[in-house]
This record gives structure tokens, sequence and C-alpha cells, in this order.
């Protein structure tokens, strides 16, 4: 897949408008979005990314078309299994609704930073040690089995990160908002506000989420383009999807059941591909096992489309039951 450098420019560019565009549409003002406000620009993110997907299946073809689309979905809902913890961090620090959306587009931006960053390293993994792959599909067989066995609970306390821990140690601090900014002055002393504490927590979760997804997505795609516009417009619209979704995260009963169910897929193929790629001299002496066959990618997308569906409409059910 060949990318001219003014392509990858103009991408960036788009990308950096939208959230230029984001902070001066709907954070720069303080308030909690309507129902509907959340559900418009939704579907203008999603939209926007449908046709990103369908200019790059046009342009280079329906295979990186569908690992497009494919690494999109994953990412998507990989990212509204993150918003769970973002719902517990916000709870803890009882950040006011209305100041909210400033502290998810930093945390938007701070995953972008990293993803972008994990994306370049992982690249040149891949370029240089075909063996990363089997690292790559352990890890998400490990990530998998974290999911399936563990359970989002909106009640659950916070723990504190190193990072948190080490500002409210050293920093002079306030329990007390000052608007949405992250300093206030008190009796003449600059101190920080419990939204620079958030912004913290919400950036040192990113680095975990970041490990989890670029995993992933290279286990569909091994190129870096795509893995980075998957990732991006994947974040894009994270913002209004939270307070769309709002009391709904709690009824995706079984996402995380269906997310490990993913990942575990995932996980398997790059192990398979590993295989055929094999240089390791402890694994049948450094030659290629090609005795599992690759899994295509049109597969993939119809296994990932099916378990979300499935483990959506089941949540909707349970949860309809139990009301």
């Amino acid at each position: 897949m060949d990318v001219p450098v003014w392509i990858w420019a103009s991408t960036i560019a788009g990308i950096l408008a939208l959230l230029i565009f984001d902070f001066f549409a709907h954070v720069r003002t303080p308030h909690e979005p309507s129902l509907r406000e959340a559900g418009g620009w939704s579907i203008f993110y999603v939209v926007i990314a449908l046709l990103f997907g369908a200019g790059l299946w046009v342009v280079w073809g329906s295979d990186h078309g569908i690992e497009y689309f494919a690494g999109y979905v994953t990412e998507k809902s990989l990212s509204v299994d993150n918003l769970f913890v973002f719902v517990i961090i916000m709870g803890s620090f009882n950040v006011p609704k209305a100041y909210q959306q400033k502290v998810l587009l930093v945390g938007v931006v701070i995953a972008l930073l990293l993803r972008t960053v994990f994306i370049a390293l992982g690249a040149a993994a891949i370029e240089n040690f075909s063996w990363v792959f089997y690292l790559f599909g352990l890890f998400l067989l490990y990530t998998a089995w974290s999911l399936a066995t563990s359970s989002h609970d909106e009640d659950e306390e916070y723990e504190p990160n190193f990072l948190v821990r080490t500002a409210q140690k050293y920093l002079p601090a306030t329990d007390e908002y000052n608007g949405n900014k992250l300093t206030a002055r008190i009796d003449g002393k600059r101190v920080i506000t419990p939204m620079l504490l958030v912004m913290i927590a919400i950036g040192a979760t990113d680095v975990m989420f970041a490990l989890d997804s670029i995993p992933a997505i290279y286990g569909l795609t091994k190129e870096p383009f795509i893995v980075f516009t998957a990732n991006a417009f994947a974040l894009l619209g994270l913002i209004q999807l939270y307070f769309l979704l709002g009391g709904l995260l709690d009824r995706l009963v079984y996402l995380s059941f269906g997310l490990a169910v993913i990942l575990g897929f995932i996980g398997i193929k790059l192990i398979i591909h590993a295989l055929h790629t094999n240089e390791l001299p402890f694994i049948n002496g450094g030659h290629h096992i090609t005795a599992l066959p690759e899994i295509p990618i049109w597969l993939s997308l119809s296994v990932i489309l099916a378990v979300l569906v499935v483990t959506t409409v089941a949540s909707l059910m349970r949860s309809a039951r139990s009301d």
C-alpha cells in the first residue's frame, strides 16, 4: 500500500481540524450535551469515518477497505468499553457534567498521541522482527482472558494510579473546582484543582488502552496508514458517544465478553500468521509452519460484526428482563 506523503499530511491535518472544531463547537463553552446534540454529532463522526473508508476502498482496493472497516469497528468497540472506566473516574472525582467534555477531549488527544507513538513502534518492530506477532498474539489472548473474567460496575471505586498519587502528594491542591480550569489561586497561593487530577488519571488510563488496541488492529492489517486512521476515526466522536450512551453503558452487560471473544480471535489469527513467518529456531527448527491456513480479512470482519451484534442484542434482552 503506497501512501504518498501529501495524503498522510492531508489526513493528519483533517483529523487535527476536527479536534479543533470539537473544541470550539462543544468544549469551549461548558455545558452538558442534550441527547439530540450528542446523537447528531455521533452520527456525524461515524458518517465521516465511513466516507473515509469508502474512499480508501476505491483508491487502494477492497482488501485494504475491509481491513480499515474491520479495524475501525474493533477500535470503536474497544473505545465504548473504555467509556466504562471513564464513567468510574469521572464519578470518583465528582466532575460536573458541564466540564466533562473538556476532560474527554484531553483524553482523546492524549490517546491519539500515544497510539501514534505505539503505531510507529509496532511498525518498526514488525518490519525487523517477525516473531513480534507471537508477542502480540499472546498479549491479546491474555487481554481477552482478563476481559472475560472481569466485570464493569459503575459503583466500584477508582484506585488512583502512580501519577495521580504523586500529584496529590507533592502538589498543593484544592478539592473545589474552579470552573474548568486546572489551577486556582487560594490565599495568594497557586494550587491545582481536581480537573488537573482527573486529566492525569484519564491520560494514564489511555496508556493501557493503547497497549490493547494497537496489537489488536495489527492483527487485522499491517498497513500503518490504516492502523492510524482506523484508530483516529474511532476516537473522534468519543465525547459525544459518552453522553449519548449515558445510562445505556450499564446495560451492555455482555460487551466485555464479546470484546474478549474478538481479541481472542485476533490473537489466534496473529499466532497463526507468526507460525507462517516463523524464524524462531526453537519452534520447528526455525522453519515456517503452514499447516493452519491464514484467516482471511473478510472472515475477520464477519466474525467481529457477528460477535458485536450477538452480544449487544443479548445484553439489551437481559437488561429488559431485569427491568
